[in-house]
């Protein structure tokens, strides 16, 4: 991969140029990482020490706060760097690492949202088989095929976007390394390159959306069929925060990756800001403002803290 390539670096020119906005995107940036990072790992420990969330539908939950950390982490503190300093350079190594771990952890989320979804399906439309269909081991097999499925194709997207030459101009019009970006500073022809990517990522993106779609259909007919108005608010509280975080995650995935690259314009990096970096932040706000299991447990755990105190 890359053994015909010319450049050893390249330079990432940013969300922007004047100095005047750089500071203040610095400032609002490093906030929003940071309560990403206090946020999705508080969800994870919250899942930990609270043995009322010792479920599937948190287990799923903790494995999708590390992906958000760590996609995000894989973004954010380069970009950060580069809006303080005047050398916005990237290696060609670094490059490629750093795009094969967001292709890796942003797959894993896609693959982590269809389970989630096959979760919640179960759990509402055949509740007497749940604790039998979604086992502890059937837990652990849903995410570690999740993380296979998104290992195996980071490797395709890397190998076809850094397969090529790269013997021309080196300034990588984006604040991180993606796809469309790095494919057009290529010497060499690109077309199978990016016909291979758009594939997979139809597979991918389209494949656990489809997934996603047909369980709340199913999620849908068995709720309007509950008699008790009590028992479908339950429900659809229960999917309401999973939907939320669906919506915003494959609304900006769509419009990004599954359109043709002489579409690509400017609002791409408005596209890749909100799911790289807003996303990821709002996440544990969405899961645990609108979910009364979270909030219970948080309430809990403040109770310990001050009673220990």
């Amino acid at each position: 991969m890359g053994g015909n390539h010319v450049q050893t670096k390249f330079i990432l020119l940013g969300i922007t140029d004047s100095p005047c906005v750089q500071a203040p995107l610095f400032g609002l940036f490093l906030l929003i990482y940071i309560v990403t990072v206090v946020g999705n790992i508080g969800i994870m420990v919250l899942v930990w020490v609270v043995p009322s969330l010792h479920t599937p539908m948190y287990f799923f939950l903790t494995h999708f706060s590390f992906a958000d950390v760590c996609y995000s982490t894989v973004i954010s503190p380069k970009m950060l760097a580069d809006l303080l300093s005047e050398n916005k350079t990237i290696s060609f190594a670094g490059c490629v690492m750093q795009f094969h771990g967001f292709a890796f952890f942003a797959t894993a989320e896609c693959h982590l949202l269809a389970v989630m979804a096959y979760d919640r399906h179960v759990a509402i439309c055949n509740p007497l088989l749940y604790v039998t269909v979604i086992s502890g081991r059937v837990c652990r097999q849903l995410v570690a095929s999740s993380y296979l499925i998104a290992f195996l194709s980071a490797i395709i997207y890397t190998g076809c976007t850094f397969g090529g030459s790269f013997c021309g101009p080196n300034q990588i019009d984006h604040f991180f390394c993606d796809v469309s970006p790095v494919l057009k500073l290529a010497c060499s022809d690109t077309h199978s390159s990016e016909m291979v990517i758009f594939a997979f990522v139809a597979i991918n993106a389209v494949g656990t959306s489809v997934i996603i779609l047909l369980s709340y259909i199913c999620i849908l007919r068995t709720v309007l069929r509950m008699r008790s108005a009590q028992s479908r608010s339950r429900a659809f509280n229960t999917c309401a925060s999973h939907l939320t975080a669906v919506s915003l995650f494959y609304g900006t995935i769509f419009f990004t990756y599954l359109q043709p690259a002489s579409s690509h314009s400017s609002l791409d990096k408005v596209a890749s800001i909100f799911y790289t970096v807003v996303t990821p932040m709002l996440n544990p706000f969405i899961y645990s403002l609108r979910n009364k299991e979270v909030k219970g447990a948080l309430v809990k755990c403040r109770r310990r803290v001050s009673n220990r105190c």
